[in-house]
């Protein structure tokens, strides 16, 4: 096979953030993966990254190109596509230049011949390699110097439309373990949208804003029962109620949470965020909260290990993995791993790993992957394409 010299544009294309950036970068960059319009602004869309010029960002509403997950609306993701690899984002020689791109698990054969097709035939790639978000995660930690080179490891993807558990030993996934939970940001933001519009102030069509809310002021609770008898008191016995002072975008870019205050601040609205603010990320522990009759993500890691052969059970107990953007709420890692010790037996070992930004942490592990001795032979070549066309990727690529 030809080597090539230019270094591999790595791109983790998620439901909701895309992270793209060269292997040779030190960090990805991350922007919203869908087209944004304002209220204030209809004429102009707002182009993923484009979204930091939106002069006022209340009312504005998504169009995206996946759909439950799944990447179904292709001109709206060629159009992000063609942003990202456009001078305003990451201008790169796209025909030289080998590319990594992610997939969702258990994509769908026809949205994977579909992308395929795209990059050898609108962007002429030379080599292209895919693979799903949990794969590159497990490819970082395995990998990585100061974890001890495992041999396997759990990964636990929370998303923005699922959260995966994904088995995987000596880097292959045990298909047959794999479980998806329906919850992921989306339904957490929708569901503290609901509670706030029907407690407080019609926010529904506030998607941005309200993500804002949810990202800065929930944690995950340790003792659910014990936080909402604090929740039923009045400040300052109440030491979960909190302000949200909502932007103006004007003077205020982003909302502040606060200490509650007497005092009525007549520049700015506020929200009182009070059990809400661990109610929201609890039900990543009990869907069956809004009525998804499904395992919490304990119950499901500890259903997916137990699906997997007996050897290899206290391997992946003591390598669980955390990534996702979901995965970034206060006290997630703590509460998880409580919960999976009470279910794991006894004598065996349980160990969570959840990075500094679990956002790219998948991301870290495509660069990774990018640099190693055999990367090219992991790649489907233009030639290999021309002659078996889009299925070959199907065969090479276990997504």
């Amino acid at each position: 096979m030809k080597m090539t010299t230019k270094p591999a544009l790595v791109l983790d294309n998620g439901a909701f953030f895309a992270k793209i950036g060269l292997c040779t970068a030190a960090s990805p960059k991350v922007f919203p993966n869908c087209i944004m319009k304002a209220k204030s602004e209809r004429r102009r869309a707002f182009i993923g990254g484009q979204v930091s010029e939106c002069r006022d960002a209340s009312g504005l509403y998504y169009i995206l190109s996946f759909q439950r997950g799944f990447l179904i609306n292709f001109d709206i993701q060629k159009t992000l596509w063609d942003y990202m690899f456009s001078n305003d984002c990451c201008p790169v020689p796209l025909p030289e230049t080998p590319v990594i791109i992610t997939e969702p698990v258990y994509n769908f054969h026809s949205i994977q011949e579909a992308v395929t097709e795209i990059f050898f035939e609108e962007y002429e790639v030379e080599h292209l390699m895919k693979a799903t978000g949990p794969d590159l995660a497990a490819y970082n930690y395995t990998n990585d110097p100061a974890n001890e080179s495992p041999k396997c490891c759990l990964v636990i993807e929370c998303g923005y439309s699922f959260t995966h558990i994904v088995p995987i030993v000596k880097g292959e996934k045990q298909k047959k373990a794999i479980i998806r939970i329906d919850v992921g940001g989306k339904i957490l933001t929708n569901h503290l949208k609901e509670i706030i519009s029907y407690r407080q102030l019609n926010v529904m069509d506030e998607t941005y804003v309200i993500n804002q809310v949810k990202e800065d002021s929930c944690f995950v609770s340790q003792d659910f029962n014990a936080d909402m008898e604090i929740a039923r008191k009045r400040y300052p016995e109440n030491t979960i109620v909190r302000e949200y002072v909502l932007p103006d975008f004007t003077t205020l870019q982003r909302g502040i949470l606060r200490e509650p205050t007497k005092k009525q601040d007549e520049d700015y609205q506020t929200l009182k965020v009070n059990n809400e603010r661990f109610a929201i990320p609890e039900i990543l522990f009990h869907p069956s909260d809004i009525g998804i009759n499904q395992m919490g993500i304990a119950e499901a890691a500890m259903h997916s290990v137990n699906l997997c052969p007996e050897e290899v059970r206290p391997h992946l107990l003591a390598n669980i993995v955390l990534c996702g953007g979901s995965c970034l709420f206060e006290g997630l890692k703590s509460r998880l791993f409580r919960e999976i010790r009470a279910l794991a037996p006894d004598e065996y070992d349980v160990q969570i790993t959840l990075s500094k930004d679990p956002t790219t942490y998948a991301w870290h592990g495509g660069k990774m992957l990018a640099k190693s001795d055999d990367f090219l032979e992991k790649c489907i070549s233009r030639k290999e394409y021309e002659e078996h066309g889009s299925k070959i990727c199907l065969e090479k690529f276990d997504i």
